[in-house]
This record gives C-alpha cells, sequence and structure tokens, in this order.
C-alpha cells in the first residue's frame, strides 16, 4: 500500500469512527431526554457543532443516519428472506418475525423517537417515510395472499407496527434472560419481552388475514 493509499484510508477510518460516536450520541441523547439537540449531540459526542453540520448537512440528515443505524442493527437487511419465501403464510410469518427484532433492537430509544415523531413535524416526516416502506411492504406480501380480505396490507402493516408489540410486550411474560454481562438489565427485559410478543402477533395476523385453519377459518 503507498503511502498515499495509507493516509487516505486512515482518514476515511478517522470520519467513519466520528460518523458512529455522533449517531451514538444522538440516539443516547434521545433516549435520556426524549428530545434532539444538535448543540446537545455535539457536546455529548465531544466534536464540534459544524462537525455535525458538515457530516450530516441538517437535523434530518442525522434523523436519517440514526434510523439507518437501528435498521441495520436490527437486520432489516433480512426482509428479503420474508419476500423470498414460496409459500405466502410462512413469508407473513417472516415478516412478524423481523420487524419484531428491528423493533426490539432499542424499544426505549424507539418510543421516544415515535413519541417525539407525533409532536415535531420534521420528525414525523422521517417516522412516516421509514413507515411508508413497512406499509409498501405490507401491501405486497397482502396481494399474494389467497382469499385475504380487502384490507388485508391494512391489517398487517398496523399489526407489524411498533406500537402493537410495545402493547403486547407490557402483557406477554419475557424470555429467559439472556447474558446479563452483554446488556443493562432493563434493555435486555425490554428486548426480550417484543421478541416474545412474535407468537401472539403471529396468531393476530394469521387470524386476521384469513389464514387456512385460523379461527374462524376452514381447515382447508
Amino acid at each position: 500500500m503507498s503511502p498515499r493509499s495509507y493516509r487516505m484510508g486512515q482518514r476515511q477510518a478517522e470520519v467513519d469512527e466520528t460518523r458512529a460516536r455522533i449517531v451514538a450520541a444522538a440516539r443516547a441523547q434521545l433516549t435520556e431526554s426524549g428530545a434532539l439537540s444538535l448543540d446537545a449531540v455535539a457536546r455529548r459526542a465531544d466534536v464540534a457543532r459544524a462537525t455535525v453540520y458538515y457530516q450530516y448537512k441538517s437535523r434530518v440528515g442525522l434523523l436519517e443516519a440514526l434510523c439507518d443505524a437501528l435498521a441495520a442493527e436490527g437486520g432489516m437487511a433480512r426482509l428479503a428472506e420474508a419476500f423470498g419465501r414460496p409459500d405466502p403464510w410462512t413469508a407473513v410469518d417472516r415478516f412478524v418475525e423481523v420487524m419484531a427484532g428491528f423493533w426490539s433492537v432499542d424499544p426505549a430509544c424507539t418510543r421516544r423517537l415515535r413519541a417525539l415523531g407525533a409532536l415535531d413535524e420534521e420528525v414525523g416526516r422521517v417516522i412516516a417515510e421509514r413507515d411508508a416502506r413497512r406499509r409498501q411492504g405490507a401491501s405486497v406480501l397482502a396481494g399474494r395472499l389467497p382469499d385475504a380480505p380487502s384490507d388485508a396490507a391494512a391489517l398487517l402493516y398496523i399489526l407489524t407496527s411498533f406500537e402493537t408489540f410495545d402493547a403486547l410486550a407490557s402483557e406477554t411474560p419475557s424470555a429467559a434472560p439472556g447474558d446479563p454481562s452483554r446488556e443493562a438489565p432493563e434493555a435486555l427485559e425490554a428486548r426480550e419481552s417484543l421478541e416474545a410478543a412474535v407468537p401472539a402477533v403471529t396468531r393476530l395476523a394469521r387470524a386476521a388475514l384469513g389464514a387456512p385453519g385460523a379461527p374462524g377459518e376452514p381447515a382447508g
């Protein structure tokens, strides 16, 4: 490797580390305060406010980066598995599982983010754009279901929302504890409880969409 290439690689690594630190600071600040101030994020990340602007251009750009980070950590790339399933009902089941994994990444941050979106138009637009992608996915999967109700896409969209998982999680016993050394107990409990809601959401989705053998449907 030439000295110039080495310097360029080192510089890119430094930029990536700075960007990751800013996103982590935004996530922590949002979770703790329920707000997203670029000044506060800059202080927490130990960078100049101008650096935040240089890297993300705007508050919306930083929000998009935060959402992208949560999506990557939550395995949203696995949605391709759902759309690739030949059986439409197992595709719906996989869609539910992947969404549960995503919502389980950081429930406290997601709860704060969505609450802020109801009050802040700028944040609300970012969330609405992300939700529109899930709505589109639900529509594609619903369109593959035989004899599905006319509102199948809307039902699947609603049933795979954070609010549905969050509400059911409060009524669902947690899964067995994992390694407590890897996560704070409260974060681990929140993650497990949302994932534990998967069977309930799957049952609700299958029943609402008319799956064979679901309550109220012929066993086929």
